[in-house]
């Protein structure tokens, strides 16, 4: 069976452009103008995955992203944003989007995109399980987070870096490195969705995510775990 993509932009020519590559790549497509379309959509329809586009008519898409977060929502989402649309990136990412594509965007770079969060978010647990580290322990099988034994929720993304981070800990793993594992491919803008993710991951794990003591940047190189 297809996998089913919701696209989510009111402006009809990019959602058509949207609809034509995911259609050229094999999945079937659902199409909403609003966010009240998307919601009857997602309820009705259970996508694999959508696309939303962040300046919508009734309600922001970063909202609509932000409240399905909160209503413990794990679909994944892709925004597409405007290239100048740095802050909106960065926001989109924290209230909890898996990656974005810039308009215009290349519908190589989209698909890749769509079939990479996927991939990641289709993974089945590794038998392997909890890495510990300082007040920190996390479990691979059950994909969860402690620290002092109390759960901290991660989006998909942190939890994927962090868990590459704690397969080989101690060891540096370079920016495309650790890029390629966890997104599937190298694209523009991606060394830069790393270092916010990271920086996520500092403020949710470290005592002083201003200076980590587990989450280690390599200057010119990577990133490690350091495992006290």
């Amino acid at each position: 069976m297809k996998k089913k993509i919701l696209i989510v932009e009111d402006e009809r020519v990019v959602r058509r452009a949207v609809s034509l590559a995911c259609e050229g790549a094999g999945y079937a497509v659902l199409e909403a103008a609003t966010v009240a379309q998307a919601l009857q959509r997602i309820g009705s329809e259970t996508p694999h995955l959508m696309i939303l586009d962040l300046r919508l008519p009734d309600l922001s898409g970063l909202e609509l992203c932000r409240q399905l977060r909160q209503q413990g929502s794990r679909l994944p989402i892709i925004m597409l944003t405007a290239k100048t649309d740095e802050v909106d990136k960065i926001i989109g990412l924290e209230v909890g989007a898996d990656d974005y594509v810039t308009k215009p965007f290349s519908p190589r770079e989209l698909v890749a995109r769509i079939g990479a969060v996927l991939r990641r978010t289709e993974q089945a647990p590794s038998e392997c399980d909890v890495v510990v580290f300082g007040p920190v322990a996390l479990s691979h099988s059950r994909r969860e987070v402690t620290v002092h034994g109390r759960s901290v929720h991660l989006t998909r993304t942190e939890f994927e870096i962090l868990s590459q981070l704690a397969r080989q800990p101690g060891r540096v793993l370079w920016r495309n490195e650790l890029v390629n594992l966890v997104w599937g491919y190298e694209g523009e803008g991606s060394s830069r969705l790393l270092d916010v993710h990271i920086r996520r991951l500092r403020e949710k794990l470290e005592e002083d995510a201003s200076s980590p003591h587990y989450i280690l940047t390599v200057r010119d190189i990577g990133y490690k775990l350091a495992i006290q």
